[in-house]
């Protein structure tokens, strides 16, 4: 399962990347938001970052009009990888050596071909394991040394 979020100013890129998802037979839900009125990214951040990191979902998308707000968010729940990116190089790296559980993108700064193809990437996208495995121990080390 992969849920999706975003805020007004990514709510037109959630609903392309909803639509792909669809044609791509993958199951998802929307966390939200579902309306063009301004609302607070961190509610829906969080909403997202939650659910994967309790398990509920394997994978997150997020969007907000840079992506920024949506990645500092999201990448303080513990468990959470977070990786905003901008290019389809940067999604498949951020699966094959961080094995990002969160997607980010920026709704105003992207064309909606390039964000759907950069969603793909990131989906076809295996974590490589080995030595990257080793510097995620380490991120995750630092969460169990400050958020107890």
């Amino acid at each position: 399962m992969i849920v999706l979020g975003s805020d007004h100013g990514g709510l037109e890129l959630k609903e392309e990347i909803k639509s792909l998802l669809g044609e791509m037979g993958l199951p998802c839900e929307d966390l939200g938001t579902n309306g063009s009125e301004s609302v607070d990214y961190p509610e829906f951040g969080e909403r997202v970052a939650r659910r994967v990191s309790e398990g509920g979902a394997e994978k997150g998308i997020l969007v907000c009009g840079t992506g920024i707000g949506m990645s500092i968010v999201a990448n303080k729940i513990p468990g959470i990888r977070a990786a905003l990116v901008t290019d389809t190089f940067m999604a498949r790296m951020a699966k094959e050596h961080n094995n990002a559980n969160i997607l980010v993108l920026g709704g105003r700064v992207l064309e909606i071909s390039l964000a759907r193809e950069m969603v793909r990437t990131w989906l076809e996208a295996t974590f490589e394991g080995g030595r990257h495995q080793g510097r995620l121990d380490k991120i995750a080390a630092l969460e169990d040394g400050c958020c107890k």
